[in-house]
């Protein structure tokens, strides 16, 4: 598959600032900018700022930010499944990872994490991916936020709706380890019956790995 990537835009009023939301941007685009300090989320803002840079160098690696002018206070990021996750098992080119998403505290309420999905789907060629999402309870800002697992959940949920995202079921025995992590999912509706099929059996590996050895018995 040729990733195919188009830049879009758009903007966000708060009572402050007018924030920016465009994407996705090459390497060379993201230095001119500068990685606010406040976005701590995953590692320390300059090696996260390193690992970004990195991902957008990648052909499928796509990377949405929202500034305000020269500084980015948000981003999301896509690209394949880490090789040592199950979502790469089967090595498909379709299927990418919302790996990432953060907004600094100061702007959390204004609608930013959904503009970054939003300007993300705007790009037509999204339609060909199954993209995915990991949502583990322990890497939620519970103590930031204030809200409850359960709180936090519904808001995470509404967010990724934003982009067309929405929970799927799943065996993978990390997300069922805990009943507030899930499987967020979209499917591209250029996404072929056949690629469908098999992210469904990637989705439940551990029931046809089982059905499998039990035909071999």
């Amino acid at each position: 598959m040729k990733h195919e990537k188009k830049h879009y835009k758009l903007t966000r009023e708060t009572q402050t600032e007018t924030i920016t939301i465009e994407g996705p941007l090459e390497k060379e685009e993201l230095q001119q900018y500068k990685f606010h300090e406040d976005l701590i989320a995953f590692r320390p803002p300059s090696k996260q700022f390193e690992a970004i840079l990195n991902i957008s160098t990648f052909p499928e690696g796509r990377i949405i930010v929202a500034r305000t002018n020269d500084t980015i206070i948000g981003y999301v990021t896509y690209l394949h499944p880490d090789p040592l996750e199950r979502w790469s098992e089967f090595k498909m080119d379709e299927l990418i990872e919302l790996g990432a998403i953060e907004v600094i505290p100061a702007f959390r309420g204004a609608r930013i994490a959904s503009g970054l999905l939003e300007v993300s789907m705007m790009d037509a060629f999204m339609e060909n991916y199954i993209i995915i999402s990991t949502e583990y309870y322990w890497h939620w800002d519970l103590n930031g936020t204030k809200l409850s697992i359960w709180d936090y959940r519904k808001v995470m949920e509404k967010m990724m709706a934003a982009g067309g995202l929405v929970p799927a079921s799943t065996d993978d025995p990390e997300i069922i380890s805990h009943p507030a992590n899930c499987l967020m999912v979209r499917i591209g509706k250029n996404v072929s019956e056949d690629s469908i099929k098999r992210f469904n059996t990637l989705r439940f590996l551990q029931r046809h790995k089982y059905r499998n050895m039990q035909g071999g018995l």
